[in-house]
């Protein structure tokens, strides 16, 4: 594990469960947890609650996020206008672990229309259980944090 133990979740109504599940796992593995939400059905805008877990990282609130609608995608882009943050969205683990060991990344996407329970869990234990190699991946970084839009 990280030294990452403070870990944000948020998603839009489309994954709501997946998230709850998230949350349980990573609370159960000694990690604090701050679930944002929401906790309705009711259709929900993604853009905020990706925004809203990502300003949690950014402002150092939380260490880590992970963000979940339905494909994963557009949340990620949410979280990825916050400056400071790099979020990845992830379909197996190998990717997970290389966003973390390669990209310092400090947010993980998922797709709850994507991937099952099972395999999300385990996309991230990958991405929890890895850290950033630095190194030539930090000045890499350091290029990607740089870039103004």
């Amino acid at each position: 594990m990280t030294d990452s133990r403070r870990i944000v979740l948020s998603s839009d109504h489309a994954a709501i469960e997946l998230r709850q599940a998230i949350a349980a796992h990573v609370a159960a593995q000694g990690f604090e947890v701050t679930d944002i939400g929401p906790v309705s059905p009711e259709s929900t805008h993604y853009p905020k609650h990706g925004e809203a877990a990502a300003r949690r990282v950014a402002t150092g609130e939380a260490d880590l996020g992970i963000v979940v609608c339905g494909t994963g995608q557009g949340i990620m882009m949410a979280a990825n206008k916050v400056k400071g943050i790099r979020c990845g969205v992830c379909s197996d683990t190998f990717s997970a672990r290389m966003i973390r060991a390669h990209n310092d990344a400090n947010m993980l996407a998922l797709g709850a229309r994507v991937l099952g329970e099972g395999l999300a869990l385990e996309i991230v234990d990958a991405f929890l259980g890895e850290a950033f190699e630095g190194g030539r991946h930090g000045t890499r970084v350091e290029m990607i944090m740089g870039i103004e839009g």
